[in-house]
């Protein structure tokens, strides 16, 4: 691990047998995560969780609430509040029923991860406690997908704010990935009344920190954070307030982020357009499995 930055031992191969095509892309999964602000008297303070390490993908690193987006959600009719769905087609690139579960996506992963809910009962108020064993069953199911996050609004008689998120970048896992996502990042704050908890079976630990000083802890090799987590945090740090970051939003450049592997002078040359600090070379001549962590 080098600066706090997470490198799997398997690039090196992965990367050459995408080189040579004798790997096939996989195709990445849609998916969102949600940086969850609250203003704080230094500044403001983003929600993160650390992954447990147990888990297969990015086990122990620092990350935001978010995860897959689920297709049920993309035709299902949404009490909506805020942007039209042909707004936020245009903001994320993509067809309106695939905007309405993208957006949906966001809003329950954070319900989903930190118990906290943007939406409400009109479109200009959101709910307050979401702690009672009956949110309790309904966010258990929503966990389970034995429930969709559309038929979980409906049922409840709930407006998605969607006002009260801003898309902020995108990213896409690495074509030599076996674990593709194309995630839509996107900031929120935290609502008047809401409290967040770890209410994750994937984290064993949740933190408001500073961004400031979470990038500084991952300089030190403190905290261990992936690319797309690390960069965003450095471009939070900008901002004096929760309500800066959430009016910046909409000008945010959202095109796709998305790792360039190339060989050069014997070794393989791994970069992130724009994100020069993640610049990796690997030597080509390293054993199977014997890329340093």
């Amino acid at each position: 691990m080098a600066n706090g930055q997470w490198y799997p031992r398997d690039w090196p191969d992965r990367i050459r047998a995408l080189a040579d095509g004798t790997l096939i892309p996989v195709t990445p999964r849609r998916a969102a995560t949600v940086m969850l602000l609250k203003d704080a008297e230094t500044g403001p303070a983003v929600h993160m969780l650390r992954r447990r390490a147990s888990m297969a993908f990015a086990g122990g690193a620092y990350a935001y609430p978010g995860g897959g987006v689920d297709p049920r959600d993309d035709d299902h009719h949404v009490h909506w509040a805020g942007p039209t769905r042909a707004w936020w087609a245009d903001r994320l690139g993509v067809a309106e029923t695939e905007a309405q579960a993208i957006v949906c996506a966001a809003v329950r992963e954070t319900y989903e991860e930190a118990g906290v809910l943007l939406a409400g009962p009109d479109r200009d108020s959101v709910v307050g406690d979401t702690t009672g064993p009956d949110w309790e069953a309904d966010r258990a199911a929503l966990v389970a997908r034995d429930l969709s996050f559309a038929e979980f609004l409906e049922r409840r008689g709930l407006v998605l704010r969607s006002d009260l998120l801003g898309a902020w970048t995108r990213w896409i896992t690495p074509e030599f990935e076996s674990r593709r996502y194309d995630t839509w990042f996107f900031v929120a704050a935290l609502p008047a009344g809401q409290r967040t908890r770890n209410a994750s079976t994937e984290a064993d630990r949740t933190v408001w920190i500073r961004p400031a000083e979470a990038a500084e802890s991952y300089d030190k090799g403190e905290l261990m954070m992936l690319p797309p987590t690390i960069a965003t945090l450095r471009q939070l740090t900008r901002y004096a307030t929760a309500a800066e970051a959430l009016v910046a939003a909409p000008g945010r450049d959202l095109t796709p982020v998305l790792a360039q592997a190339r060989l050069a002078d014997g070794e393989i040359v791994l970069s992130w357009p724009g994100h020069d600090e993640f610049t990796k070379h690997i030597r080509t001549d390293l054993p199977t499995g014997g890329a340093p962590a």
